[in-house]
């Protein structure tokens, strides 16, 4: 109130600031700026227009004057308030938001339990990227393998992850050391009795989940949700064997599990709604975008992904050039 009463009696300089040029770079050093950073927006997002806009925006701003800007500004919003890249990118916002509201889960007040301990068959690529994600927020991870090799190249694997982390920045020191002792290395079932959630993440072989699937009945509590990573194979089958049909559930990761956003939660028509409540819960607290999707071949993202990558190996078979094919994906917006 006072530093606005001074500028009304003339104490204080009224500056506006629409005209302030003092952080304002040199014109030739704007636009070298500007240059880079278009390179940047065309590496980063290769098929959006609005990025380069924004720049262009920017740099009618710094020649002509911020009233030349701001009209700039509002010409360029309105053309492209009706891209159809603008009502896709809406389509995609709402899209991730309803994924946590699920008919028949969401729905019946059911509150999630809280997941102490989280433990991960497999120390492999998928093994180590999902309990490196666990460990970024928070949750204690018991790892399993089948021998002290596998779990020390498993547990090198999660330093690796962590590493590279630290590397770029988004990461200290500190907090890579506490990120780290949150993991603790297992060659039995005996720890598995405290553990709240088990993932399991190894290779995609029928018979050998359901031997886990069995030997995880007999040693977690009768609360522990048991979870599979499988792509693609019928929850069903896996979890024959058991009689816990009710919290197996399906906890699909896209490689790198650490990175990619999405996890697939895959229901059977036995799997209960707050395991699914439970999971949604751990997804959201890990940074993913969980999707609740039914249990057939492929689920929800190889179902699509499938007839994607078919179709292209049947143009190769027609002689097509590959490298036409990799530039229409592309161009599509497929990486």
């Amino acid at each position: 109130r006072r530093w606005a009463l001074d500028i009304c009696e003339l104490r204080k300089p009224w500056i506006k600031s629409l005209y302030k040029t003092d952080k304002l770079e040199p014109l030739g050093e704007a636009r070298e700026i500007l240059k880079f950073a278009r390179a940047q927006a065309r590496k980063q997002a290769a098929n959006l227009e609005h990025p380069l806009v924004c720049i262009d925006v920017i740099e009618e701003g710094i020649v002509s004057g911020p009233r030349a800007g701001l009209w700039k500004e509002a010409n360029a919003f309105q053309s492209l308030l009706f891209s159809d890249t603008c009502k896709s990118l809406l389509h995609v916002f709402f899209s991730q938001r309803a994924t946590s509201k699920v008919p028949g889960a969401t729905d019946l007040g059911l509150m999630p339990r809280k997941i102490t301990k989280v433990a991960i068959l497999g120390g492999g690529l998928m093994g180590s990227g999902i309990a490196t994600a666990m460990i970024l927020s928070n949750y204690p991870v018991l790892l399993k393998e089948v021998n002290e090799k596998f779990l020390n190249a498993g547990i090198d694997r999660i330093k690796a992850n962590l590493q590279s982390r630290v590397r770029k920045g988004k990461m200290t020191e500190e907090r890579y050391e506490k990120a780290l002792s949150l993991v603790t290395g297992a060659l039995g079932y005996e720890k598995f009795k405290e553990v709240d959630l088990v993932i399991e993440a190894v290779i995609e072989n029928v018979k050998l989940k359901q031997q886990i699937f069995a030997d995880l009945e007999k040693y977690c509590p009768s609360h522990c949700i048991l979870a599979t990573n499988t792509s693609t194979i019928d929850l069903n089958l896996i979890g024959e064997k058991t009689k816990s049909q009710d919290r197996i559930v399906g906890a699909h990761f896209f490689s790198p599990a650490h990175v990619m956003p999405l996890l697939e939660i895959v229901c059977t028509q036995h799997t209960s709604a707050q395991v699914v409540v439970d999971l949604l819960d751990v997804g959201k607290r890990i940074k993913k975008t969980p999707i609740v999707v039914g249990n057939c071949t492929g689920f929800a993202v190889n179902r699509m992904f499938f007839p994607y990558t078919q179709s292209a190996l049947l143009f190769v078979d027609y002689g097509m050039d590959v490298y036409k094919i990799d530039r229409a994906c592309t161009k599509f917006g497929m990486p």
